[in-house]
């Protein structure tokens, strides 16, 4: 296991060092001046001085360098826990985004929840009983990669909120503020980011499950007479985990992406809201700052994937 965590502790500082190149360069090569929309529409060529107020600005948030310096200045400062502040709010980066972090968190980690608990257990049955529940599944799978997340975001909102009036539509609640509010304000977003990988899930689980089902030790163990349910739960589930924890690994990273949209339906104060709000404004700080944590967490995930792998399959600790 330290094999595994040095080795992606070295695959990680390239990776955020290449991270944070492109997102530097391309937030500065991208349409739109920071200045020009904190000062307004009046920052170039009028009058009153607000030329000699566009330059002094730029020189303040140190936008007249050359773009190398200005991603060197950056680079040394955050090498020792400094991404910057905000352009327009002066907001350190790192207090912006961690007050943000949870929702993000607590968004995702729901979603993987969901179509982990619901997902197995729909590609267990698939796959045990067969027949019509299985082609059924097929069906299932086929819908919850048809529809997109914020599609459904808003079926749900105009369902349970608007007309049944059980859910909140909108808003987020702090976890030290109310449970029960926190959990209320999850719910319609989770289902809306988790139904794709619920269907993602429960396919990977039943074609890995049939697989496993018809493999030698199985009948064995069948002959030798255990039960079916230690042989389903005990046995096959765990020779069937490796590509459904794959998937798994896979859907979090993608979910990463999907609350962007999903922050923005349901009105979430998330980092995707953030980045969406800062990338329009040129602020790059903020920008770079989001991008990395979400390339830590990119991280973070591999590295659980690689311990689960070598927990599940003991052979793969010396390969790995």
């Amino acid at each position: 296991m330290r094999r595994i965590f040095a080795r992606r502790v070295l695959v990680a500082v390239p990776l955020l060092f290449v991270v944070s190149i492109l997102t530097f360069v391309l937030e500065r090569l991208a349409p739109g001046d920071p200045v020009e929309t904190i000062l307004g529409n009046q920052a170039i060529g009028g009058a009153g001085g607000t030329e000699a107020q566009y330059a002094a600005l730029r020189a303040k948030l140190g936008l007249n360098h050359p773009i190398w310096i200005q991603y060197w200045d950056w680079l040394r400062e955050a090498v020792h826990g400094n991404l910057g502040a905000s352009l327009f709010s002066g907001e350190a980066v790192t207090n912006a985004i961690d007050g943000r972090l949870p929702v993000t968190l607590s968004l995702v980690i729901g979603s993987v929840l969901l179509s982990a608990i619901f997902g197995v257990a729909l590609g267990v049955l698939g796959a045990v009983r067969g027949g019509r529940l299985s082609r059924s599944l097929d069906v299932v799978a086929l819908v919850g990669f048809a529809f997109p997340s914020f599609w459904l975001g808003l079926a749900l909102i105009e369902l349970f909120a608007v007309r049944m009036h059980l859910l909140p539509a909108i808003g987020y609640v702090n976890l030290r503020t109310s449970a029960g509010g926190w959990a209320r304000s999850l719910i319609l977003p989770v289902c809306s980011l988790g139904v794709g990988g619920v269907a993602a899930v429960a396919r990977q689980t039943r074609d890995a499950m049939l697989d496993v089902l018809q493999r030698d030790f199985i009948r064995n163990l069948r002959a030798n007479g255990f039960s079916e349910r230690s042989i389903i739960l005990k046995h096959a589930l765990k020779n069937a985990a490796i590509p459904v924890i794959t998937v798994l690994g896979l859907l979090t990273v993608g979910l990463l992406s999907g609350s962007v949209a999903i922050e923005q339906v349901f009105a979430l104060p998330g980092l995707g809201s953030l980045a969406v709000t800062a990338t329009s404004q040129h602020d790059t700080p903020i920008v770079q700052g989001v991008v990395l944590y979400f390339a830590l967490i990119v991280i973070g995930v591999n590295l659980v994937l690689d311990i689960a792998y070598g927990w599940l399959n003991p052979k793969a600790r010396g390969e790995r």
